[in-house]
């Protein structure tokens, strides 16, 4: 949510960095690295060439200018980075960088090593806001407030049963999002169409050797257009979007004055209206709203990206790509801001009290009728 007044005050999870043109172009290079070497180790190319290949895959080592001279003449992603490896390569080295490799094979194997930073940020971003969460459910577990269904007054409750409902879904979240790493974070090495032809019979054990030295597992068919794994993980986030928006439409509502059960952080010095100096806006609960609804749009666009044509379609990649940048970065901001809101949120129990009281008693009517 680059842009956004609140993004000055919150804490940036640094998600987006993890997206930049450098960032990628090092995850390529540590991806031509794992698959020297783990050529090297099945003979298929010399070790001298593997290790010169792996000292040099920096990307401060090359002219980046040059680089970005290759892109606008060839127009390919790829080929200058590895034109660029190959000239700093001492001796013939740099000729077997890149080897029975294609350029889908690097580049998405890349992308997934900066997904799987991202997850990792996202896994430490809940456990904060799961403790930050059950330490506001212990300290509300007996703050009586009206439960409200259909908008109605039903039964009272207490707030922290409202808390211990988010904690419970987000921890169904965590479960979900560790149960999908041995499916998202995957080595993709089948040459042109998928097939390890370019290989053959070293290309599964080469996959599975490159995927071990970057710490991921190994797709058990290769293929170009099997991209599921990415469109599962966006489908994940949209889900935890939803429950966030949740609890942030839950914030925002209960602040209304109507309510006036729970106050947001409100820094000293905020503005709410240039017009309406008395105006307390829920800006993070409304940042976290808007940003879970883009995540859900996103969903869409990473299903379509599944249905590649043939053996290999460019249009998926652009498609997903841009699926999983924009709802990795956006999650980062909604977690962030729930930590913010969380971390000092203010809860007013005796207006919880009073506006349990307004029905006059017929809020107990569920009890009463359970016993006569």
């Amino acid at each position: 949510m680059q842009g956004e007044p609140t993004s000055r005050r919150v804490e940036d999870p640094g998600i987006r960095a993890l997206f930049t043109e450098s960032s990628r172009f090092q995850a390529w290079l540590d991806v031509e690295a794992a698959l020297a070497q783990a050529q090297a180790e099945l003979g298929v190319i010399p070790q001298a060439a593997a290790d010169e290949i792996t000292r040099k895959a920096k990307l401060e080592l090359l002219d980046i200018d040059a680089i970005h001279e290759g892109l606008a003449v060839t127009g390919h992603p790829l080929v200058p980075l590895v034109w660029e490896l190959d000239r700093v390569c001492d001796g013939d080295a740099g000729g077997y960088a890149h080897w029975g490799a294609t350029t889908q094979n690097i580049t998405q194997t890349g992308d997934i090593l900066l997904l799987r930073k991202a997850h990792n940020i996202f896994l430490d971003q809940l456990a904060t806001l799961l403790r930050i969460l059950a330490d506001l459910a212990e300290k509300s577990k007996e703050m009586l407030l009206p439960g409200r269904t259909h908008g109605q007054h039903a039964v009272p409750a207490t707030y922290g049963y409202k808390v211990a409902v988010w904690i419970d879904e987000l921890c169904r979240h965590v479960e979900r999002l560790q149960g999908c790493e041995g499916r998202v974070f995957v080595a993709m090495l089948g040459g042109g169409a998928g097939t390890l032809a370019s290989l053959g019979e070293t290309g599964l054990p080469t996959q599975d050797k490159m995927g071990e030295k970057l710490g991921l597992g190994s797709m058990s068919m290769p293929s170009r257009t099997s991209d599921d794994h990415r469109a599962e993980y966006v489908t994940l986030l949209s889900m935890l979007a939803a429950t966030s928006s949740k609890i942030g439409r839950e914030v925002y509502e209960q602040m209304k004055q109507e309510f006036s059960e729970v106050e947001e952080p409100v820094p000293a010095g905020t503005v709410g209206s240039s017009t309406m100096p008395q105006k307390r806006n829920p800006k993070l609960s409304q940042d976290i709203v808007a940003a879970a609804a883009q995540i859900r749009s996103f969903v869409p666009l990473a299903l379509e990206a599944m249905q590649t044509e043939h053996e290999a379609d460019r249009t998926h990649t652009v498609m997903m790509g841009r699926a999983v940048t924009e709802t990795c970065s956006l999650m980062g901001d909604i977690l962030t801001r729930l930590i913010n809101l969380f971390s000092g949120i203010q809860l007013f129990p005796e207006r919880m009290r009073q506006n349990l009281d307004l029905s006059g008693g017929l809020i107990m009517s569920e009890a009463w009728c359970r016993d006569t």
